[in-house]
């Protein structure tokens, strides 16, 4: 079978929870003899194959309202010349392009983000038109996917439909540590975040609480935004005069790894997410995770994680770790062990394939 990703940044993954999924996923169908064409707005990027997939290449305009429209509507016209026999339609921002491929026939299922709509980069008419697409796509007839339980039963109460529920899978690993010195960092002995450092990541409540808490050990904040120069600068100075080490964007995957399953505590901010990658890296490193308390975060941590809402609790749960290490690292074991039995790509790329062999009437 024939199936063509559309929607993301592609591959290699190196950006977030949608290029993650098809890797993982489309790198899986390649293995087993499926042709898989992933569309990339990677700038510059010359591969044109990726793990047994086929990357196509393409431009986009670099305007952050216009970015995934222009180069979704450049891949969707693609597709449709080379009809593979199923499609992935990544974020129902894109719903614009359903009725080129329902016209085309090619059989697609939507993968409906996080409540896209409540992101605050979209304010506004931004967030009219996220709330539009998703209702567009709900209404479209095509089979919806959600990576969460939460994003299926909004897609159940609010349109009265159903959806596929197929969450992320985890990497379980033990990365050693022998990286670390490249940050001056020790084992055990520092705070981590890994996030878009966008408003509904909440890094500033993390930053702000972390400042308050007066920890030994510094912050290591990962992450940077594309577009979000005055946010950022909040973010920095909540730092204030704490220990808060700002090292922007770790493409080194290895490194990044490293700094998951070493970490005293992981502070995950995510809140209108479905099952996010960057929780499930944790949990798959074993680190001891501290997540915003939405329900998103609670059910992929099924009780292995402690949760805050503001910078006082944040501050709470670090003196915590602080003076309790051990129990930091055992609180961690145990989300690694949920995440091994709980998050397996190979039963995503399944289950990803099972519904698009349904679709596409094989």
């Amino acid at each position: 079978m024939h199936v063509a990703m559309i929607g993301t940044r592609g591959v290699p993954a190196q950006y977030g929870g949608f290029e993650t999924a098809v890797e993982e996923i489309g790198s899986r169908m390649a293995a087993d003899g499926h042709r898989v064409t992933v569309y990339c707005r990677n700038p510059d990027q010359t591969l044109e194959e990726h793990l047994g997939m086929t990357l196509v290449n393409l431009p986009a305009l670099r305007k952050r309202s216009l970015e995934t429209l222009s180069h979704s509507g450049l891949s969707v016209a693609h597709a449709a010349r080379h009809r593979p026999d199923a499609a992935v339609l990544f974020n129902a921002g894109n719903a614009p392009f359903i009725p080129l491929l329902k016209a085309r026939r090619i059989p697609t299922a939507v993968h409906v983000d996080g409540l896209e709509w409540k992101r605050a980069k979209w304010q506004g008419a931004g967030a009219r038109y996220y709330r539009w697409a998703e209702r567009y796509a709900a209404s479209s007839g095509l089979a919806l996917i959600a990576d969460a339980q939460g994003i299926a039963d909004h897609l159940r109460e609010t349109y009265g439909v159903d959806s596929h529920v197929i969450p992320y899978g985890a990497p379980i690993m033990d990365p050693g540590a022998d990286r670390l010195g490249e940050l001056a960092l020790s084992p055990g002995a520092y705070h981590l975040v890994v996030a878009r450092l966008e408003p509904e990541n909440h890094v500033d409540v993390i930053v702000r609480g972390y400042a308050a808490a007066g920890s030994p050990h510094p912050l290591v904040v990962v992450g940077s935004a594309p577009y979000g120069d005055d946010h950022i600068a909040d973010i920095r100075g909540a730092a204030g005069e704490s220990d808060a080490r700002f090292v922007g964007a770790v493409w080194d995957q290895d490194l990044l790894n490293q700094l998951y399953a070493n970490s005293l505590s992981y502070l995950h901010g995510h809140s209108v997410g479905g099952t996010n990658p960057s929780l499930l890296r944790a949990l798959g490193c074993a680190a001891p995770v501290t997540a915003y308390d939405v329900n998103f975060n609670r059910e992929v941590t099924a009780g292995h994680a402690r949760f805050f809402s503001d910078p006082a609790t944040v501050a709470a749960e670090i003196r915590g770790d602080d003076a309790d290490p051990e129990g930091a690292r055992k609180r961690g074991a145990l989300g690694q062990q949920h995440a091994a039995a709980t998050y397996r790509w190979d039963d995503v790329a399944e289950r990803y394939l099972r519904m698009l062999t349904e679709i596409a009437g094989r």
